[in-house]
């Protein structure tokens, strides 16, 4: 790939995937390794955890509702005042086999502040299922809130976002009917070189897994979407973003690409946090045609 991002001026980080049959593991396990490349990635960790357990507490109204049978695979709602405001359906993420939404809810701030309804779904971690049984998860939720979410006084069209993992399983499930649009934030949208690295170990992904549900491996879909990422992100996550971006605009997809200048990989949440932040005003140009 060029060294330029289509349309973006600045030369990209090289990519290590270029050389990838000459890295050895640590090195291929490094290219991925978030938490390592981010300095300062314990201390964003610490304070998602303490913001989210303080907004789950003082917005505790709808939390762990089942949408389906697993342990995991339940909701946490915060509705808007209006029903038929938008919501933000918020996918966490931490590579399908870490976290869980009740570590994420602190993300609903900033929607909840622009009068947005948020949803963060939960869903069962690798090695207990697959990347494809936590696909098929998000679509069960993605279901039961079009079904019951008009219950809980979310009624709006849906927005959905992810994180990481999350972008990924965002990105794959733009297609569901009731979703109007989506905003992929930091993800990996190539699943093949995750399996010459430590994460595979859980993952355990096949060549079948690797086709179906990497989004740059698929057609469009054709809904905006916005995908954004930190220019401190590690290369691959840098060169995913931009690839996708470049995949879906020759297909005619709609949709932007945001970079957020400064940011890494953890750091780049505060733009979802934030009542103002990047990523919230990015997510109400989408049902805007922006």
């Amino acid at each position: 790939m060029s060294t330029q991002g289509a349309g973006h001026g600045d030369a990209l980080p090289p990519d290590p995937r270029n050389d990838w049959a000459a890295l050895g593991p640590a090195e291929r396990d490094a290219a991925y390794n978030n938490n390592a490349a981010a300095a300062d990635s314990a201390a964003w960790i610490e304070k998602r955890n303490r913001d989210s357990v303080a907004y789950r507490a003082a917005h505790a109204q709808y939390l762990d509702l089942a949408y389906a049978g697993a342990e995991r695979t339940a909701f946490d709602l915060f509705p808007a005042a209006n029903p038929n405001a938008p919501c933000l359906v918020f996918i966490h993420g931490g590579y399908w086999q870490r976290n869980s939404r009740e570590l994420f809810a602190c993300f609903a701030e900033g929607p909840a502040a622009a009068g947005w309804s948020v949803a963060i779904p939960g869903y069962t971690l690798a090695p207990q299922t697959t990347v494809g049984g936590i696909v098929a998860e998000i679509g069960q939720a993605l279901d039961w809130l079009a079904a019951h979410g008009a219950q809980y006084g979310i009624a709006g069209p849906l927005v959905i976002a992810g994180w990481s993992a999350g972008a990924q399983l965002a990105a794959l499930h733009l297609a569901h009917a009731r979703v109007a649009a989506g905003l992929a934030i930091s993800g990996v949208y190539d699943l093949a070189p995750l399996r010459d690295t430590n994460l595979n170990a859980a993952l355990n992904l096949s060549d079948e897994d690797i086709a179906a549900f990497s989004p740059l491996r698929r057609p469009a879909i054709q809904k905006p979407l916005v995908i954004s990422f930190g220019s401190n992100e590690l290369p691959t996550l840098v060169h995913d973003a931009w690839r996708f971006y470049a995949s879906r605009n020759r297909e005619g997809a709609p949709g932007k690409i945001l970079p957020v200048a400064g940011a890494d990989h953890f750091s780049i949440l505060r733009e979802l946090q934030q009542p103002d932040g990047k990523l919230v005003r990015a997510a109400a140009a989408l049902l805007h045609g922006q």
